[in-house]
């Protein structure tokens, strides 16, 4: 089985917009046991769209597209693959209702330009599009005179917008293409998330364990990003799931405490639902970070449940008045220091009432080190009903990295100090 993805937009070209198509696709391909071949994206000219799907009509059981289907002049890929696959585009009036009910129950009128949305090439299933107005479009191409003997293939047309295109995809194309191209048999794919080790330590470490497996048939890749790690594990045929099964035993047990959740699983939403579980609230205390580690919290649903406060105390006066940071301690020893990280942790529970309280001082940079302190430096304090810890890190990265880096130093902090990962 092979599936290629063709993704079109002069914006991707010219990098004003990231494709988020390319990466979602391939997941939800990957995860019912069609791992994408190849992707391309090209621009909206009237020479790049029918070339790439032309190549790739030449080589894959099943083509997906996306973007092209609207109304304004840059939108192409209808009329350009209707004459590439010698199809006529006829006005479906279903189509054209649906366009007309959509404005109409907005209160809006229809505009004239929205109705070319209503072509649909000869012999090409309609896909109705429940969050816009550009349906899309399947094409079953047989023969097809792209590959060699004929053989058959699927073309399927998705919008661009992704708020259009994943429900489409998830809801109307799915069936089609696991009906007409069944899966060659059992996929197996699972990933297990790691932060705190680099990427060529987890090689190192699990290259030998996992020999066995890799010879029998599994397959590893690693992702790395700033401060975690993805150990991919896939296995395809008879025994994938046992042997899957056995690669992540022998992972967890060589990461240990390191592996934090599965798949799509992040940090963050693995603390909130360990602190549910446990009944427990949280109060952060925030200086070089800004609010970030608030933000990955209160991102996850749930979060209000758990989050009672986060304080932005990036002044010396805020640690002092919000936190009750002592001033001698910032004389003595600065605002960034294990002292003051643990004041501000214990301010913070203290203002809260919180069970435990994450606090944060650092330097960012580019300015502001010193020989005992380069830029880079900060102190992460973690404090609950039982004592706390402090850890002092350097994060020598540019600002945004510091703080990512350093959010997801705090977290893991915590999830050990409640017995989630081990010894803080």
């Amino acid at each position: 089985m092979t599936v290629e993805l063709v993704t079109t937009g002069s914006e991707l070209m010219l990098g004003r917009v990231l494709n988020t198509h390319q990466q979602w696709l391939c997941r939800q391909l990957a995860d019912r046991g069609y791992v994408v071949d190849r992707q391309v994206a090209v621009p909206d000219t009237a020479e790049a769209i029918p070339t790439a799907v032309r190549e790739a009509l030449g080589r894959a059981d099943l083509v997906i597209t996306t973007g092209g289907l609207g109304p304004t002049s840059d939108d192409r890929t209808r009329e350009l693959l209707a004459s590439l696959l010698g199809r006529e585009l006829r006005h479906d009036p279903a189509v054209e209702e649906g366009i007309r009910r959509y404005f109409t129950s907005r209160g809006r009128p229809v505009p004239d330009r929205c109705l070319i949305e209503a072509l649909v090439p000869e012999g090409a299933g309609v896909l109705p599009n429940a969050h816009g107005t550009a349906p899309g479009l399947a094409i079953r191409v047989e023969p097809n005179p792209y590959r060699v003997g004929g053989v058959p293939s699927l073309v399927i047309m998705l919008p661009g917008p992704p708020r259009e295109l994943r429900p489409m995809f998830l809801d109307q194309v799915v069936p089609i293409f696991t009906r007409e191209l069944p899966p060659p048999g059992t996929f197996v794919c699972r990933t297990l998330r790691t932060t705190g080790l680099g990427e060529s330590w987890m090689e190192d470490r699990l290259a030998g364990p996992l020999a066995g497996l890799v010879a029998d048939g599994l397959e590893i890749g690693y992702c790395a990003r700033v401060g975690e790690v993805d150990v991919r594990l896939v296995s395809r045929g008879d025994g994938a799931v046992e042997r899957v099964a056995a690669a992540e035993g022998i992972v967890r047990r060589e990461a240990g405490d390191h592996v934090f959740g599965v798949d799509d699983e992040n940090l963050e939403s693995v603390l909130v639902r360990e602190l549910t579980a446990a009944g427990r609230t949280l109060a952060l205390a925030e200086s070089c970070t800004g609010g970030f580690i608030a933000h990955r919290i209160t991102n996850v649903p749930g979060a209000s449940r758990v989050l009672r406060a986060g304080l932005v105390t990036y002044s010396n006066d805020a640690k002092r008045s919000l936190l009750g940071v002592e001033g001698r301690t910032l004389e003595l020893h600065g605002a960034v220091s294990e002292a003051t990280a643990r004041e501000m942790a214990a301010g913070a529970r203290r203002a809260t009432g919180a069970d435990l309280a994450l606090a944060v001082t650092g330097i960012a940079g580019p300015d502001g080190g010193s020989d005992a302190k380069p830029v880079g430096t900060v102190f992460l304090a973690v404090e609950g009903p039982d004592g706390g810890v402090v850890r002092r890190q350097l994060n020598a990265f540019d600002r945004e990295t510091f703080k990512y880096l350093t959010a997801q130093q705090g977290l893991m902090m915590l999830r050990r100090l409640m017995g989630g990962g081990g010894g803080a």
